[in-house]
């Protein structure tokens, strides 16, 4: 099993291209309605709070913020942003989908490893923060624990962690300043954006690929305070 685990890079798995940053507001609008009206996912618009920088965590102090230097704005809760007002778009997650969120070399190790397996595999989003993020069924955050539990886990170990409810990711084709775009590694499907896949599915690969890696590695530049 430890050969899958190698090194391996995001653009040898398909990283969905993004197209010039002077589009970049036209798109967010597009895709915030292409979430809304075709998939059902709830979005908010996003307010930069500060830059963040590779070298720095988001300015909320939250070492595991999804969106470091952006935040929902106060107010616009669960509808879309209006089409050509809104930048930058996020995922409010728990409603349609809790998402786990895992160290990019880890999650694409994982992602190799489920697919050769044939697990169906969800929506993947790749942010610029060097993580992966695997979009699960809803309520996998508050049993999280007791999953990995179950599974011989220890999820204080594990740089593994959940967005569900109150939370949210940053959406394609979002920039988070500073860092770059966020896109997807795997898109959305008729099969899967309704229905994502139930965490115990990824999880038992997801887990070894980040103990493999906490195992060889340091904690990531970006979250270090």
């Amino acid at each position: 099993m430890d050969n899958l685990f190698g090194e391996l890079r995001l653009g040898h798995l398909r990283l969905a291209p993004l197209g010039a940053r002077r589009r970049t507001k036209a798109t967010a609008s597009q895709a915030a309605a292409e979430y809304t009206g075709r998939w059902g996912w709830a979005v908010a618009t996003g307010d930069p709070a500060a830059p963040a920088t590779a070298q720095t965590r988001c300015p909320c102090g939250s070492h595991r913020c999804a969106a470091p230097g952006l935040h929902p704005v106060p107010g616009i809760g669960v509808r879309a942003p209006a089409t050509g007002a809104a930048d930058s778009v996020l995922f409010l997650t728990g409603r349609a989908f809790d998402v786990l969120d895992v160290p990019e070399q880890a999650g694409l190790q994982a992602l190799v490893r489920l697919e050769r397996m044939g697990t169906q595999v969800g929506p993947v989003l790749a942010p610029p923060t060097g993580r992966l993020q695997f979009l699960v069924a809803p309520g996998t955050a508050r049993r999280l624990p007791d999953l990995l539990y179950r599974m011989g886990w220890d999820d204080a170990a594990l740089d593994l962690t959940c967005h569900g409810e109150g939370s949210y990711v940053a959406a394609p084709p979002t920039v988070l300043g500073g860092l770059g775009p966020v896109r997807w590694l795997r898109r959305p499907t008729r099969d899967n954006a309704g229905c994502p896949p139930e965490a115990r599915l990824l999880l038992g690969t997801l887990a070894y690929a980040c103990h493999r890696g906490r195992e060889r590695t340091a904690e990531p530049v970006w979250m270090a305070s």
